[in-house]
């Protein structure tokens, strides 16, 4: 015996329901990401210090005060430009406070780029040394900004400095 087909059975529903639900889907997906991307860069706990005065890392060493007699240089060894794709030699010099590890993260000023975390080796007191990169830009100049975060007994402290990326052509 067959079974009864039921008309209109699945016709009831709202006609934009599918497109409806991707498009929640989606918006979550996007939601979740910025949520790990922004729990991932872990800046929430940082003492965060600028640049003593305006530099630019491209053209020699910046700092900062990270209160009274302690200091952060960063030196990304680039005479001239930073460029995209290109490896860039890394050295901070912490003076004042015990650093117990440092990192930098290279992070889009202007738009999302990702996380770009760059962990630095100890070579003797105050001195780190590793190497970066700053990925591939989507303009022939974009805004950059370095992050160096610096683990201390006391807690995390940071300095911030701008510097802008120059797309290296083929």
């Amino acid at each position: 015996m067959s079974s009864p087909t039921l008309p209109n059975v699945g016709k009831s529903r709202f006609p934009g329901l599918s497109l409806l639900i991707l498009v929640t889907l989606l918006t979550l997906s996007v939601a979740l990401w910025y949520l790990a991307s922004h729990l991932l860069r872990g800046g929430a706990d940082v003492d965060w210090h600028l640049a003593t005065q305006p530099c630019e890392l491209q053209r020699g060493e910046c700092s900062a005060t990270l209160g009274g007699r302690r200091t952060l240089t960063l030196d990304v060894g680039a005479p001239g430009s930073i460029r995209a794709l290109e490896l860039l030699p890394l050295k901070v010099h912490v003076d004042g406070v015990e650093a117990q590890s440092v990192r930098v993260d290279f992070v889009g000023s202007d738009m999302d780029m990702g996380l770009h975390r760059f962990p630095l080796s100890k070579q003797d007191r105050g001195h780190f040394e590793g190497v970066g990169q700053v990925p591939i830009c989507t303009e022939s100049v974009m805004r950059w900004q370095a992050q160096v975060v610096v683990e201390t007994p006391e807690g995390r402290l940071g300095g911030r400095f701008d510097f802008t990326v120059e797309r290296s052509l083929p």
